[in-house]
């Protein structure tokens, strides 16, 4: 009965989709795992948060082409992710390059986090020596007030 759940289980799971197409494929299989690679690093511009690998999109399948073209040229990894961060901008990258402003807000949030942690600790410290100083002892001037108020 197990066997039964888990295997159902697991053909309702969706199957990654591979969006590659035989007409696309390299002859070098040197050469077609390098543009595989470098295929899953580069962001679909139409499905968001997808590899051109992954994506089905027509865009995607022209920036395949692209890689493949760039790969068989004799480009290096490197120069042809150069060279399409050049004609779509550094957003192409699944993971963007360290450097620059992406130091910043990769940094910014962190430090954000931090300086409030600072700003309530200082806040807390700040309430809880004025709650000290209320609480003393009552001046002597304080005290018989305090009695003619209360009508002792």
């Amino acid at each position: 009965m197990m066997k039964r759940l888990t295997l159902a289980l697991f053909l309702a799971l969706p199957a990654p989709a591979v969006a590659l197409e035989p007409s696309e494929l390299l002859d070098d299989p040197e050469l077609e795992a390098r543009a595989r690679v470098i295929s899953a690093e580069v962001r679909c511009l139409v499905c968001r948060n997808e590899s051109i690998d992954d994506s089905n999109a027509s865009l995607a399948k022209d920036l395949r082409r692209v890689v493949r073209e760039r790969v068989v040229a004799g480009d290096t990894n490197d120069e042809v992710k150069a060279y399409l961060v050049d004609r779509y901008g550094e957003y192409v990258l699944l993971k963007p390059m360290m450097t620059g402003t992406n130091v910043v807000l990769y940094a910014a949030g962190p430090a954000m986090l931090l300086l409030g942690l600072g700003v309530g600790l200082v806040y807390i410290r700040s309430r809880r020596g004025r709650d000290a100083a209320s609480s003393a002892a009552l001046s002597a001037e304080e005290e018989t007030r305090l009695k003619e108020i209360m009508g002792d």
